[in-house]
């Protein structure tokens, strides 16, 4: 027990490191327009650049992580993003930043894949939300660190020196977990016998066909849309709409990231207390991810209230979209057997980083030709509400995939 939430705290740790390492840019972005000419285009395609080779690493990541195993490829992934964030302190222009932003992306495309592994091996399925509610629950630790450690940095040093840092983080992380993180088997690593043996062929393409999986990355995909967008454009909306400077983003734009890590944590242990309650998995998941959903329109009403109630109204989308994030996740645990569990993470979080991808340069689209924020907010208000739509509507129960089902999926070959 007590090894099985070291490693969930490890992940945490790894997590909190990578979305520090991806808002460097964003929050830091004022500062190199100073030695480097980015517009609203140019840095859509920052976000376009990374995200692309995020979801490609994320489907790819996952599948490898099935084979090499969860230690050794979780090292390899936090080797190279963090050699990748110390490359942006070396940019000399545009387009070395577009580099290292697509090499990182490339990292950090296995992070989720390699944490629904190790809450898959090590966690009892009752508390699994729970604890990725809890890893989830890093991305807000490291947003939150972000803007006002981005901000020291920047107000007693420069730019550069931010991503070098970051760099050197991810590298003491990644002797920490060689060293701590065991290769004895795992005690939750199967389901029935049968389903692991079976498992075992089970072809990608025979996962993609499923229409589970397919309902869970068109859902990824829609509010990741928005998720990417709030993650990637809060600290340049409040520059460029509400008139903040470096040390305004650094005092405010940490809270809706705060929100978000509760939100992570309290939507992974809400869904676990249904099923204590005796709820049927596929009822405690979706009513969680139904009630984080339900409240992502009030993100629509950010253009036309004071600035104090935007960050508030910010921070609900936050904590809505990390619940709803944490328990999407959980899903290819609940389902799936451990040999295919990578993979169909990395599926996944392949649709919504795309999706992610897709939205960001539709935004600086708009951006640059007319449109206001307030458009994009409506667009992003929507998108939970269409992705949980479609799982209710599409994607049948979700329950652990049985001997009986493989057997079918092998049958129709």
């Amino acid at each position: 027990m007590r090894a099985r939430w070291l490693y969930v705290v490890l992940v945490t740790a790894a997590v909190a490191i990578s979305y520090f390492d991806r808002q460097t840019l964003p929050v830091a972005i004022a500062a190199i327009q100073r030695d480097i000419v980015i517009t609203n285009e140019q840095f859509s395609y920052l976000q376009m650049a990374f995200l692309l080779s995020y979801a490609a690493l994320y489907a790819i990541g996952g599948r490898l992580l099935d084979l090499l195993g969860t230690r050794r490829g979780f090292l390899v992934i936090m080797l190279w993003w963090s050699i990748a964030c110390a490359m942006h302190g070396l940019a000399a222009g545009f387009a070395h930043l577009l580099l290292a932003r697509f090499l990182l992306g490339m990292g950090e495309g296995g992070t989720f894949p390699a944490a629904t592994r190790v809450v898959a091996e090590w966690v009892h399925p009752e508390a699994r939300s729970t604890a990725m509610g809890v890893i989830n629950a890093g991305t807000a630790v490291g947003s939150v660190l972000a803007p006002p450690l981005v901000g020291m940095i920047l107000l007693t040093s420069n730019w550069r020196v931010v991503f070098l840092a970051a760099g050197t983080l991810g590298v003491l992380w990644s002797a920490w977990w060689w060293k701590a993180y065991g290769t004895e088997p795992a005690p939750f690593s199967q389901n029935t016998l049968d389903a692991r043996v079976l498992a075992r062929q089970l072809s990608l393409r025979e996962i993609v066909g499923m229409r589970s999986v397919q309902s869970l990355v068109f859902a990824k995909f829609m509010s990741d849309s928005a998720w990417y967008f709030l993650l990637f454009w809060l600290p340049k909306y409040l520059y460029d709409a509400r008139g903040f400077d470096i040390r305004q983003v650094s005092y405010s734009a940490w809270i809706p990231y705060a929100a978000s890590g509760v939100g992570s944590f309290l939507g992974g242990m809400f869904s676990s207390h249904l099923l204590r309650r005796g709820l049927a998995l596929d009822g405690a998941r979706k009513v969680a991810l139904g009630v984080s959903a339900a409240f992502m329109p009030l993100v629509m009403l950010v253009p036309k209230v004071p600035v104090e109630y935007a960050i508030a109204l910010f921070s609900i989308a936050f904590f809505c979209q990390q619940s709803w994030s944490g328990l999407i996740m959980t899903i290819p645990a609940d389902v799936f057997p451990l040999t295919a569990v990578g993979t169909v993470a990395g599926l996944v979080g392949f649709g919504g980083a795309i999706g992610g991808a897709i939205f960001g340069v539709i935004a600086g689209y708009l951006l640059e030709h007319g449109f206001g924020y307030g458009t994009l907010f409506v667009l992003v208000g929507s998108f939970h509400l269409i992705g949980f739509l479609a799982m209710v509507l599409f994607g049948g129960r979700i329950q652990p995939l049985g001997a009986l089902e493989l057997r079918e999926m092998e049958s129709t070959q």
